[in-house]
């Protein structure tokens, strides 16, 4: 289920009372929510819980045996399995047809030979996140950092913990399991900030992403050649806040639920568009994401040690595999492939002229400045993220380059969704901060009629609501 759908509205509130009633038996509590999570994962294809349970059988007895033998070599292998049982999995759904298609195009196959090689199977929702989730597990304990559980129940809810289940944040083991050593409180203050979460996560989503999806995005990008080179730089723009709110909208969900449960899930987004690098923006865009690649790939692949161009390298193997994670589709290889060429090529030029982007004393005006270019990359690279093929990105950059008039589908709601979208990005932290405790300030029962009138709006709006962009990752 969707968390903008009528279902998931039902289902919460379910499990939020049977939850704190359970809090004092701990097998009690956790089982429930497994089952709860579970329940969630089910209501999109039943089937495909097998390969949740499948992943975390795997992965629980192969981080005890790493733990019960010692030799390198035997946990070695069982490191290799997990990575082979869950890689293999997310190939076979993920990329397969992909492989295909390619391997296809280059020894010059039929058309009807390679449809004969394709299979029918649904990409399973959340796949790539859950499989990464308990890859970093396996390869903690490999490398001694962390020591496996023994209950299975426990680590069992943490591959599954359906907030953050099918679209992240991705949670480290040692960041989960040890909340669930601790006996749940439930404060009052924190149920109501993790609400506020939930209902500015909606907002998020359901006003700003999907109204710039309909109004805005999807009418420009289905025939960019027919329009003018206005509407087709306002639809970069739009797409830009449309995938970052749609995203970060599902983040602030997740993160309020697991509030509201009492668990603490990590930040998974921090202001991207203030950036001032494209390395900056790295660290404030899915960063969950980012931090993973970078502990468990750029790290392993020697990261930022040796000659700068070793480091520029690893930089682009990292940034092309993270383009890849996204999907089986070209334009995300090179949407991957131009963030790491960009990002390999600041290193270089900061390791020979020593001129840092990121400083905190740098002027004002050059603060902007940098602001305003990383910004215009980030966008200009999310055309390449969004078009569905290569035709459709060279002609929507032909026909934006050269200043042409023609359609203006865009609608007026669609330009009050991005500015909206640019004040809430951009304004500063005080004011955002002066306008959510102005809500606090209010009495209870207006912020009731607050609470109460949103979750109105968000299911009459719900049952037409776009799904989650990255559920298709």
């Amino acid at each position: 289920m969707a968390f903008n759908s009528i279902h998931f509205m039902l289902f919460l509130p379910v499990v939020l009372a049977l939850y704190w009633t359970l809090r004092r038996n701990a097998v009690l509590r956790v089982a429930f929510l497994l089952l709860a999570s579970y329940y969630f994962y089910m209501s999109w294809n039943v089937l495909y819980a097998g390969l949740i349970l499948g992943s975390t059988v795997l992965d629980y007895f192969a981080a005890l045996g790493m733990q019960r033998w010692d030799r390198q070599a035997v946990r070695r292998g069982l490191l290799v399995t997990s990575l082979a049982g869950n890689l293999g999995v997310l190939f076979i759904f993920k990329y397969y047809n992909f492989f295909v298609d390619n391997v296809s195009a280059v020894f010059g196959l039929s058309h009807g030979a390679t449809e004969a090689a394709h299979h029918s199977l649904l990409l399973p929702v959340g796949i790539s996140f859950y499989t990464f989730q308990t890859l970093s597990y396996t390869i903690d304990i490999y490398r001694h950092k962390i020591e496996p559980t023994r209950n299975f129940l426990k680590f069992a809810l943490f591959v599954s913990f359906f907030p953050q289940l099918v679209a992240g944040p991705i949670v480290r083991a040692s960041h989960f399991l040890p909340q669930l050593q601790r006996k749940p409180f439930f404060e009052d203050r924190k149920a109501e900030n993790g609400l506020g979460q939930v209902l500015l996560g909606l907002f998020k989503k359901i006003c700003i992403a999907d109204v710039l999806g309909v109004t805005l995005v999807d009418p420009v990008f289905a025939d960019p050649a027919a329009c003018s080179s206005w509407a087709l730089a306002v639809a970069m723009y739009g797409y830009a806040f449309q995938i970052y709110y749609d995203f970060c909208g599902y983040s602030d969900i997740a993160i309020g639920v697991g509030r509201m449960l009492g668990f603490d899930l990590p930040i998974n987004f921090n202001r991207p568009y203030l950036a001032t690098s494209l390395r900056n923006f790295w660290r404030r865009w899915h960063i969950s994401l980012s931090t993973w690649l970078r502990d468990y790939l750029y790290i392993s692949l020697g990261g930022g040690k040796g000659s700068p161009w070793k480091t520029a390298r690893n930089l682009a193997i990292v940034m092309l595999l993270g383009g890849l994670w996204h999907g089986a589709a070209w334009g995300f290889v090179i949407w991957g492939a131009i963030h790491g060429l960009l990002l390999g090529a600041g290193r270089v030029f900061h390791h020979f002229t020593g001129i840092d982007a990121d400083r905190e004393d740098q002027p004002t005006i050059s603060r902007i400045a940098r602001i305003i270019v990383t910004f215009h990359l980030a966008a200009g690279c999310f055309v390449v993220f969004r078009s569905t093929s290569l035709e459709t990105l060279t002609s929507y950059w032909s026909t934006m380059c050269s200043l042409t008039p023609g359609a203006e589908p865009i609608k007026s709601l669609g330009y009050l969704a991005l500015l909206t979208a640019a004040t809430m990005e951009w304004a500063p932290r005080p004011w955002l901060l002066a306008t959510a405790q102005a809500y606090f300030r209010i009495p209870s029962y207006a912020q009731a009629c607050v609470v109460a009138g949103s979750l109105l709006v968000f299911a009459a709006l719900g049952g037409t609501s776009a799904p989650f962009i990255y559920f298709q990752f």
